[in-house]
């Protein structure tokens, strides 16, 4: 049952309106100096951990914020701590697997249309081209992200219009099939339909490609959206429902509404699936700052209204895995009513389940040689629950 506390937390979450309605530039909205860069999970406790992707991505973002003028310079001046990298949900920023952001780059930039107040952002999607998320330490990211920040951003921009909602998006593509992380072709394709609807002037063919094959488009701006919910939830005494989650390759960490801006880690495990022929000890722990659309009860939580998700994950699942939702989610968002999918978690009902969220996550390389290896599932685990339930009423 979930308690006051929890009711509250999900209440304030629940009545936030996520509504992208433009760009902007990280240094701009989050203080960002230009030696700082950020990464998905929590920090790490020195530069000798960080994960080898990061440390790529970061080679690259540096390289083109123009801090050092090629990538074995930028790893120098990361392990000597002239470049510092920390984490971006610290910032109200979002990203995925290894990506890092970097002080120019322009960021999607979601807003509360009701109370106004609040704002949190991503990067755009890299599509299936080389890109930061991947860590990868190569000339072809570098030349993928400055065309993304600058003409498929500039396509972006003039398709926003008047803002997109999010959670009406998430809604459609939660009908069709979407879980709203692993899989999101329906609100992907509905939402490159809004913005070629609302252009002023035609998109030019290379990003149209670009656009039509990046169904996952759509998922940074959800990550952007949930967490800017799970914001809203922040501060509430008492609560244990989960506002932060994301990992680094080598912990991942929580953060709770009644604890906020303190991250309660643990070592990130590889998620397990389906690796091809890749040997196991190549992938990486848990990684990207995407699990906090499962946590927010979407993704592997919404494997039962997205079948396609479900049939390809279905040897990794457990066999009760359709006790877990019900069991571990809060409440029902009122725009997914008639879906039945709950949503958010708080850490004081894992502790009364006794299991804790499925988190779907890519997999990728431990070395940063090969990308994305494949798709798997994580399982949040109980001992950080614990640790971020201790201390925590049973009843407030």
């Amino acid at each position: 049952m979930t308690r006051p506390a929890d009711r509250l937390a999900l209440d304030r979450a629940m009545v936030t309106q996520p509504v992208w309605n433009r760009f902007d530039n990280a240094g701009d909205v989050v203080g960002l100096p230009e030696n700082v860069l950020l990464h998905a999970g929590p920090a790490f406790s020195s530069t000798d951990d960080i994960t080898k992707p990061i440390l790529n991505s970061a080679c690259v973002a540096a390289v083109y914020e123009g801090i050092a003028r090629d990538f074995e310079q930028a790893a120098g001046m990361i392990k000597a701590g002239e470049i510092l990298l920390k984490p971006a949900q610290d910032y109200a920023v979002v990203v995925p697997l290894a990506a890092v952001i970097s002080a120019s780059m322009p960021l999607h930039s979601v807003y509360d249309a009701w109370r106004g107040k609040l704002r949190c952002f991503a990067p755009i999607n890299g599509g299936p081209r080389p890109s930061l998320r991947l860590g990868l330490r190569d000339m072809a990211v570098l030349d993928h992200i400055r065309w993304l920040n600058t003409a498929v951003c500039d396509a972006l921009q003039r398709g926003i219009g008047e803002g997109v909602g999010l959670v009406e998006l998430a809604a459609l593509g939660l009908r069709a099939g979407d879980d709203c992380h692993g899989y999101t072709p329906a609100a992907g394709s509905a939402l490159v339909r809004e913005i070629n609807a609302r252009s002023r002037r035609p998109i030019s063919s290379d990003v149209a490609e670009f656009l039509a094959s990046a169904p996952s488009l759509f998922l940074n701006l959800w990550m952007a959206a949930t967490k800017l919910m799970m914001r809203a939830a922040e501060g509430v005494e008492g609560s244990g429902l989960i506002t932060a989650a994301g990992g680094n390759g080598r912990e991942i960490g929580i953060q709770i509404a009644g604890r906020p801006g303190e991250w309660i880690t643990s070592s990130a495990r590889p998620p397990v699936g389906d690796l091809g022929s890749h040997p196991a000890k190549r992938a990486l722990g848990a990684i990207g700052d995407s699990a906090i659309v499962d946590c927010f009860g979407l993704g592997a939580m919404a494997f039962a209204n997205a079948p396609v998700q479900r049939q390809a994950m279905s040897p990794y699942l457990p066999d009760h895995f359709d006790q877990i939702a019900p069991a571990l989610g809060a409440g029902t968002h009122p725009y997914f009513h008639d879906l039945d999918q709950k949503i958010g978690c708080s850490v004081l009902d894992v502790m009364d389940f006794g299991e804790g969220p499925l988190i779907s996550l890519g997999v990728i390389d431990r070395e940063g040689q090969l990308g994305r290896l494949g798709g798997g599932l994580s399982r949040l685990p109980i001992e950080l629950c614990k640790q971020a339930a201790a201390g925590l009423p049973e009843e407030i």
